[in-house]
């Protein structure tokens, strides 16, 4: 069993999204009975909300379904996933600090960018005050990025 979590400011569009992409991705490969999915937010502000309406429908467009309620990204977090992924810098330092209150912190945090091959971009930036147009651009680099990255662990590369 693999286990991923997406991290983002809120917990209501980049990361719920980068979970659902990656959730639509897996199942269309017949792969759900190993992998675990989740998303959080390093904020507690948007706690027990849906994914934000607009995000839905940019990806309800794609033929993704947009699943989840947001949460806060916990210490224990660390240990229940393999991988973390931060959708920008921000993120990755409060993570930072999430995983120094860890007792025994084994996942492995990265940039989600990190993983993207089409795009140049080195953060997934936040669609939250922008337009239509950036919700799409969250779609392009998640689809980019969950595609590489279950690519690579299906090759074996990744563990």
């Amino acid at each position: 069993m693999t286990r991923l979590l997406f991290v983002c400011l809120g917990n209501i569009c980049r990361s719920p999204s980068g979970e659902n992409v990656m959730r639509h991705l897996i199942e269309r490969e017949g792969l759900m009975d190993q992998f675990q999915l989740d998303s959080a937010g390093t904020s507690g502000w948007h706690i027990g909300n849906p994914p934000d309406s607009r995000m839905t429908l940019a990806a309800n467009n794609r033929g993704i379904e947009m699943l989840g309620r947001a949460r806060q990204v916990k210490p224990e977090d660390f240990e229940k996933f393999d991988w973390i992924f931060a959708m920008d810098q921000s993120n990755y330092e409060d993570l930072e600090q999430v995983r120094d209150e860890c007792k025994n912190p084994t996942a492995e945090l990265v940039l989600f960018c990190d993983f993207c091959e089409e795009h140049e971009e080195t953060e997934v930036p936040d669609p939250y005050y922008g337009g239509a147009e950036g919700f799409e651009t969250v779609l392009d680099l998640l689809e980019d990025g969950c595609s590489s990255f279950l690519r690579q662990w299906k090759e074996g590369v990744l563990t």
